[in-house]
């Protein structure tokens, strides 16, 4: 697997091809949902011109700080957990590298948050915290890709909630709490798709949209990679039932 090669990124400049999807994704959302955004899209655009100029702290202003550190803080949260809803076979070779590269994301969030009062950091759900009849839910959903569409349903969920919060987007608790519920009773067979509510069906159709994230960094850093392949696989796989009649 070539995602190694991505370990050698450093700097803001050289994570700015990671941040610029995510910057897309998270205002790709947030539009789809109807959700304000203010000067969210220029915020976006800035945050990605100081990283490739590697300008950190005093020189950005304090909203291109916090959406910027609050994006890779959440990246770098992100894949650990993740690694934990996926059989052992395929968790296991890519801990280490996984958390070596959350360590670099969190190097250059931190030069971005040092700027900023307050930013809290983000925990997301390990299968233990998503129980379904008294068990994590994981154990009801068998195949490898099941489980990997529902380890990324209820992640990118989190991740949404967090950064458009701290970008400062009203994002309705309610929806979120909906569709978190939802989304469980979808993966575990206990609800049809056709029984979901049309937010939360849009909401998911939206966040697995993630789809086009996992291919722009794949491109962009030359990786070739197996992983983000089966991972855009799956997140498309999934938009097309959330978006299907």
């Amino acid at each position: 697997m070539s995602v190694f090669s991505l370990l050698r990124a450093r700097t803001p400049a050289d994570f700015a091809d990671w941040f610029e999807p995510g910057g897309a994704y998270l205002l790709r959302v947030a539009e789809g949902m109807g959700l304000h955004t203010g000067d969210l899209s220029g915020v976006i655009d800035e945050a990605e011109t100081a990283m490739r100029a590697d300008r950190t702290g005093a020189d950005v202003a304090p909203a291109v700080n916090r959406l910027i550190a609050a994006d890779l803080y959440a990246d770098a949260a992100f894949g650990l957990p993740f690694l934990e809803w996926t059989p052992v076979w395929y968790e296991l070779p890519l801990t280490l590298p996984t958390a070596y590269a959350d360590w670099r994301l969190r190097r250059v969030a931190d030069q971005y948050a040092a700027a900023i009062d307050y930013l809290s950091v983000p925990r997301f759900s390990r299968p233990q915290d998503v129980v379904s009849r008294g068990a994590p839910a994981v154990e009801s959903v068998s195949s490898f890709a099941d489980r990997f569409a529902f380890a990324d349903a209820i992640l990118h969920l989190e991740w949404f909630d967090y950064v458009a919060t701290e970008a400062g987007i009203d994002v309705p608790p309610g929806l979120i709490e909906e569709a978190r519920s939802q989304t469980v009773g979808y993966y575990v067979g206990e609800l049809e798709m056709n029984d979901l509510d049309p937010s939360v069906r849009r909401l998911q159709y939206l966040l697995f949209t993630d789809d086009e994230w996992v291919r722009a960094v794949d491109e962009a850093y030359g990786l070739g990679s197996s992983l983000f392949s089966v991972w855009e696989r799956v997140c498309r796989r999934e938009r097309d039932r959330f978006g299907g009649v």
